[in-house]
């Protein structure tokens, strides 16, 4: 089942959101590549994938931090210690093992990206919003 972005995943905060949004169209291009049956070497396609999750999660997360700083966000610590915890996942990939199942890895690193997607993004990220959280609501940026 693909992954769709739904309001229970909005943020409020209109960047985050779309670069969110962005995450489940990299999490939905890595599940099409699980389920494209005409491919039978998927390898070079699933580390397109690993990288560009690599390079782009860098970037949200650079930019989620920053924002995060802007507004004094006081759970700040936790959210860059679960961002650096997710990039250290990906950055562990080994590659050659890879190409020994291919569609195994492809599970692999959506059940991954589905879990961090649901619980990161529903608990974590609405926080930086929400100020009995500590968070700034966005018109008050």
């Amino acid at each position: 089942m693909k992954y769709e972005f739904t309001k229970d995943f909005l943020t409020g905060i209109e960047f985050i959101d779309e670069e969110h949004e962005h995450l489940f169209e990299l999490a939905n291009q890595t599940y099409d590549l699980l389920h494209d049956e005409l491919v039978t070497d998927k390898y070079d396609k699933i580390v397109d994938v690993i990288e560009e999750l690599r390079e782009y999660t860098k970037t949200h997360f650079a930019h989620e931090e920053e924002y995060m700083e802007s507004i004094d966000f006081q759970h700040i610590w936790s959210e860059k210690r679960a961002h650096k915890l997710f990039v250290a996942k990906l950055e562990a990939i080994d590659l050659k093992k890879v190409d020994e199942n291919q569609d195994k890895y492809i599970g692999d690193i959506l059940d991954f990206l589905a879990k961090w997607l649901t619980a990161h993004i529903q608990f974590a990220d609405k926080r930086i919003s929400d100020p009995s959280q500590g968070g700034k609501a966005p018109e008050e940026k």
